[in-house]
C-alpha cells in the first residue's frame, strides 16, 4: 500500500513538538491511531515499523516525539516527568482531530512500556476515544521500582535529589537509561542493554540519559490507579518474561478496565518491540483482530 509520510508540529504548553502521519494513500478519511514511545525513547525508535502493520490494514497512524526528546523542541534536554507527557498526549490528541483526512470519531491511543500507562491515564481523562492498546504497560509505580535492585534505586534516588536541587542553580543531574546489570541506571536487567539498543534505527540521535529528578516522581506514577474510568474497548498485551513492567500489574489492570482484553504473550519487554521477533509479530496480529473488531472503518478505494 502506497503510504504517505508527513511530519506535522504542534504546540504543547507552548513548546513546539513534532509528530509523523503515515497516510495510506488508498483510505478514504480512516481510522487514526496516535502513538509515542516508553521511557527515554524517540520517535523513529521501534514505532514507524509497528506503525506500517497498521498502516498495511487501512489506519493511518500518528506518532510524536516528547517535548524535550528527539526532533522536538524544550530545554533541558532527555526530561521524563509523567505530568508533562500526559499533556504532550492531550496537545497531540487534540492536533490530530484537527486533520481533514481522517476519521476523527475512530481515534485509538496506543502505547508501550512507560506510554501503556500515559494511554490508560489520558482515555480516563479524555473524551471521544475510540479504543486503547497498552502494550507492556507501565501501570504501578511501586511494581516497576521493585524490579530495580535496593542499592541501585538508593543511588538513583540521591541523583534525583542532586538534580533538583542543582536545577535551582541551573545545573541539571543527568543518569543513564539503560545499562548493564549491576550499573548506576534505570534499567538494567539482562534483557535491558541489548533490547534497547536494537530500538534505535541506525544514525538515531539518541543520548543514554535522563534528568534523574523522574526518580522522584516514578514510584508515584501508577496509572492502574485509573483503570476503571476506562469506558471504552480496551487491549492489554504483556511478556511472561518482562522484568521491567511486571506482567501480573498489567494483569490486575485489565481487571479494573470494564471493557478490556488481556494476553499473555512469552516474550520478554523488548522482544515485544521488535517485529523481527515472532512474539512481536503475535502482538501485532492480536492488535489488528481487536482493531477489526471495535473499529468502524470506512469504506477504502481499491
Amino acid at each position: 500500500m502506497s503510504v504517505l509520510h508527513i511530519d506535522s508540529l504542534f504546540s504543547s504548553e507552548g513548546v513546539s513538538c513534532i509528530g509523523t502521519l503515515m497516510l495510506p494513500t488508498a483510505a478514504q478519511c480512516p481510522p487514526l491511531i496516535l502513538m509515542a514511545n516508553g521511557f527515554g525513547g524517540i520517535r523513529m525508535a521501534a514505532l514507524p515499523q509497528i506503525a506500517q502493520h497498521f498502516v498495511n490494514d487501512g489506519y493511518a497512524v500518528f506518532f510524536f516525539d516528547y517535548r524535550n526528546f528527539g526532533d522536538s523542541a524544550g530545554e533541558p534536554r532527555h526530561w521524563i516527568s509523567p505530568r508533562r507527557h500526559l499533556a504532550d498526549w492531550k496537545a497531540a490528541l487534540n492536533h490530530v482531530r484537527n486533520f481533514s483526512n481522517i476519521d476523527v470519531d475512530n481515534i485509538i491511543l496506543w502505547g508501550t512500556s512507560f506510554s501503556g500507562g500515559h494511554v490508560i491515564c489520558t482515555a480516563a481523562r479524555e473524551a471521544g476515544i475510540r479504543a486503547v492498546i497498552a502494550q507492556v504497560p507501565h501501570v504501578s509505580g511501586i511494581a516497576s521500582v521493585l524490579q530495580v535492585p535496593l542499592h541501585i534505586s538508593t543511588r538513583l534516588t540521591i541523583a534525583a535529589l542532586r538534580d533538583r536541587i542543582g536545577s535551582l542553580f541551573g545545573k541539571p543531574h543527568y543518569s543513564r537509561i539503560v545499562g548493564h546489570p549491576g550499573e548506576l541506571a534505570a534499567l538494567t536487567s539482562p534483557e535491558c542493554w541489548d533490547g534497547y539498543a536494537k530500538l534505535n534505527p541506525p544514525g538515531a540521535v539518541w543520548e543514554n540519559k535522563v534528568l534523574s529528578r523522574i526518580f522522584l516522581e516514578l514510584p508515584f506514577y501508577s496509572p492502574i490507579r485509573y483503570a476503571r474510568e476506562v469506558q471504552v474497548p480496551t487491549l492489554i498485551i504483556a511478556g511472561s518474561r518482562d522484568s521491567v513492567t511486571p506482567a501480573s500489574a498489567a494483569a490486575r489492570t485489565a481487571q479494573r478496565i470494564p471493557f478490556c482484553e488481556f494476553h499473555l504473550l512469552d516474550g520478554n519487554h523488548f522482544e515485544l518491540h521488535l517485529t523481527s521477533e515472532q512474539v512481536c509479530q503475535q502482538s501485532i496480529a492480536l492488535q489488528l483482530a481487536f482493531l477489526r473488531k471495535h473499529i468502524r472503518q470506512r469504506s477504502f478505494a481499491s
